[in-house]
C-alpha cells in the first residue's frame, strides 16, 4: 500500500475542534507550568536581593560578585564605598554585592 491508500483509508470528518481544544488546553498547562516552576521563583528572588540591597548600612561587611570582602563604610544612592584594608577604600555598585552579613551593635565602627 503506499501513502494515498493509507490516507484514504483514514477516518473522515471526525470532530477536529475537539482536536484544537485539547492542544490548547495542554498549551496553556504549559505556560502555568512554567510561570510556577520558573518565573515565579524567579521574580522573587529578584525582590529578596532587591530588599538585601536596600537594606545595606554602614558597618555591615560585605562580599561582591568579585570575592572582594569589606566593610560599607558610605552609603550613596546606587553605590557604597568600602573600606577593604587599612587606608584602602573602594567604591562598589550595590549592584556587585553577592552577599551581607549584618554587624552586631558593637561591631559598627570596627573594621576587619
Amino acid at each position: 500500500m503506499n501513502l494515498y491508500h493509507i490516507i484514504a483509508m483514514s477516518p473522515q470528518g471526525q470532530g477536529e475542534g475537539g482536536g484544537m481544544f485539547s492542544t490548547l488546553i495542554m498549551f496553556a498547562l504549559i505556560i502555568l507550568i512554567f510561570y510556577f516552576m520558573i518565573l515565579r521563583p524567579q521574580q522573587k528572588r529578584g525582590k529578596e536581593r532587591e530588599k538585601m540591597l536596600n537594606d545595606v548600612q554602614k558597618g555591615d561587611k560585605i562580599i561582591s560578585v568579585g570575592g572582594i570582602h569589606g566593610t560599607v563604610i558610605g552609603l550613596e544612592d546606587k553605590s557604597l564605598l568600602v573600606q577593604i584594608a587599612d587606608n584602602v577604600k573602594v567604591k562598589l555598585e550595590k549592584s556587585a554585592v553577592s552577599s551581607v552579613i549584618r554587624s552586631s551593635a558593637g561591631d559598627v565602627g570596627k573594621t576587619s
